[in-house]
């Protein structure tokens, strides 16, 4: 019997030794990654014990590399870092129980292929106007360098969600939530009575937004301590602020010269 010619020969079928080399070497560097990220909470003091995790991914080969659960800080290894599949959470190495929130983070990046790195914490600020379930509002400009308008604050998760499956909903919520945004505009969000979750492009720029949320909590919380009835900042200078560091005119930084006026 002849095979269909759509099959490929047997030889192709068998993996070279150097894409098992390059497979090994893009492993090593996401796991390198995430260690350096979640390694980077402490010294941010986003993080006490092991109160939070880091995840970053490798979307050409569909993997997520995550911070192990229970793991403390000064003893986490890069082979400690747990990589699962992102189609299916499969393992791809590790012996670790990856932490708890993975089936968030899993979520998130189903959800939105634009980003690369996540990081949940429970840091000080950020987690009291989650407890109190309120989103944080634009009141300087310091909030709308990053930030596109309020942090928002999700939904209470309904007892029945938090039954069938609490860290899925909890992505679910996340989701819910930002529906209508642009995720990059807003890298952060509350999830009410628990804590913040950040968001970028990698896992260091993840760490980088959830140490600005962090800070613009705290902001926001004495501005609102002097001035309770202190109101956002107008669309005018949110947006000025905004789009002069991000989208297709941002002039802040070091621009390539061909870009430069």
């Amino acid at each position: 019997m002849t095979l269909p010619l759509s099959f490929p020969p047997v030889a192709e079928c068998v993996p070279r030794p150097e894409d098992a080399a390059a497979d090994r070497q893009a492993l090593d560097a996401l796991r390198e990654q995430v260690l350096q990220a979640n390694l980077a909470l402490p010294r941010h003091g986003l993080v006490l014990f092991t109160w939070g995790n880091v995840s970053g991914v490798d979307r050409a080969r569909g993997w997520m590399a995550i911070k192990p659960s229970g793991v403390a800080y000064e003893r986490l290894q890069r082979e400690d870092i747990v990589v699962l599949a992102l189609a299916d959470g499969a393992r791809v190495a590790g012996t670790l129980k990856p932490s708890s929130d993975t089936a968030t983070h899993l979520h998130l990046y189903r959800q939105w292929p634009g980003i690369g790195g996540i990081v949940h914490t429970h840091s000080t600020h950020a987690t009291a106007w989650a407890q109190a379930g309120l989103p944080i509002p634009a009141l300087g400009t310091t909030h709308a360098d990053y930030f596109h308008g309020e942090v928002p604050c999700s939904r209470p998760l309904r007892p029945d969600e938090i039954a069938r499956d609490y860290e899925g909903a909890t992505g679910e919520v996340i989701v819910e939530t930002l529906a209508g945004r642009d995720p990059a505009a807003c890298p952060g969000v509350l999830v009410s009575e628990h804590a913040p979750f950040a968001w970028g492009r990698d896992a260091a720029q993840a760490v980088h937004h959830a140490a600005v949320l962090e800070e613009v909590a705290r902001l926001a919380l004495y501005t609102r301590q002097l001035d309770a009835d202190r109101r956002p900042i107008g669309t005018a200078l949110l947006d000025k602020h905004y789009l002069r560091k991000h989208g297709p005119g941002a002039t802040y930084g070091q621009q390539p010269p061909a870009a430069r006026t």
